[in-house]
Order: C-alpha cells, then structure tokens, then sequence
C-alpha cells in the first residue's frame, strides 16, 4: 500500500484530480468516524473532517513517509480535533454513555483478538486432517474457490468436495469440542 500511497501523493501533487478523488474515497469514511467519535455528534465530525482533508491538502507537501499515509492522516485529524476542543473551551467530562453511544462499528481490539485466536486454533485443527480433506479444505475456505473450481482442481467430482467437505467439518467439529475449544460447533458452521 506505501507504494500505492506514494505513487497517489506524487499524481496528486501533479494536479492529477483522479488521485485526489481516489485519496478522499480511501480515507474519507475513516476520518470521519475516527473524527465521530471523538466529537460525539455528525454536524461537528462532518465540520472536522472538512478541516482535516484542507489541512491534509495544505500539508501533502511534507509527507514524507515516515509514518503510513493512514496514521499521518488520522494524526492530523487527532490535531484538528484538539484544535476544535481548545477553540470551543469544552472542558466537561463525558459519562460512560456517552462514550458507549460514540461507539465504532469496527470490531474492538478483543473481538480481533479474539477472531484471530479462533483463526489460529481452526487452522491447527485443519491441518491434522487427512491429506484429501485438508486440501479441500484449503482450496475451498482459505483459496476461496467454489465447489465445482475445487472439484476442478483435485480432478474429482464436485459431489466428492461436497462429501470431503462434510466429513472435514464433522472431524473439526468433533475436534474441537474434545478439546473444548472456544470455537463452539455452532460457530464452525458458519465458517
């Protein structure tokens, strides 16, 4: 992505307004939520975020990629905020409701956490398959093939993955639960 970043910065500061617009559609929706919860309403996080993409604009210049372009961005936003704040004189503490009606609809650092231990247990779990479910496995959950692409691809019948698949997710599942994962069986049939 720095690459991307840096080859976007270079075409806008040429006056390329297709790379200003693809910088504003990349970061615009981050800014602003990022800005939203701190604010705690959408009129001042809509006021804020207009500030932070001049400022971006003014200071495009000087980025000098010591940082990604995402937190130098959110590090300007964080300073017009504070800006906003000192401007304006708000003082006044905010209530645990507050902070909670603020919240992001991003996954929390304990949902990802979470989401990856899961991810990790699963995978270990999927790789003591015998070779011709885990490589149906493989093809079909981590590759993202469908079935009749991974039937294609092990030159087997696509009920053969059908039936592969079956008894991949009964042995995960019976796996897991001996081993009294966190990963419940309902969860793995969501997978």
């Amino acid at each position: 992505m720095n690459a991307e970043c840096n080859q976007m910065i270079q075409s806008i500061l040429s006056g390329d307004k297709a790379a200003a617009i693809r910088l504003i559609e990349l970061f615009y929706q981050k800014i602003y939520t990022f800005l939203r919860r701190l604010a705690g309403n959408d009129a001042d996080a809509s006021d804020l975020t207009q500030s932070t993409f001049t400022r971006v604009w003014r200071a495009l210049p000087t980025f000098a990629g010591r940082s990604s372009l995402s937190s130098w961005m959110h590090g300007i936003a964080y300073h017009v905020y504070v800006d906003w704040r000192r401007a304006s004189r708000f003082n006044e503490a905010r209530s645990d409701e507050w902070w909670l009606a603020c919240s992001s609809a991003e996954p929390g650092p304990d949902e990802v956490t979470e989401r990856a231990d899961l991810a990790a247990t699963l995978y270990a779990c999927v790789e003591q398959l015998e070779p011709d479910l885990k490589h149906t496995i493989h093809l079909h959950y981590y590759q993202g093939l469908t079935l009749e692409e991974t039937a294609h691809a092990m030159a087997v019948a696509t009920s053969t993955v059908k039936y592969r698949q079956r008894q991949a997710l009964a042995q995960l599942q019976k796996k897991l639960a001996a081993d009294q994962s966190p990963l419940s069986a309902s969860r793995l049939k969501t997978i």
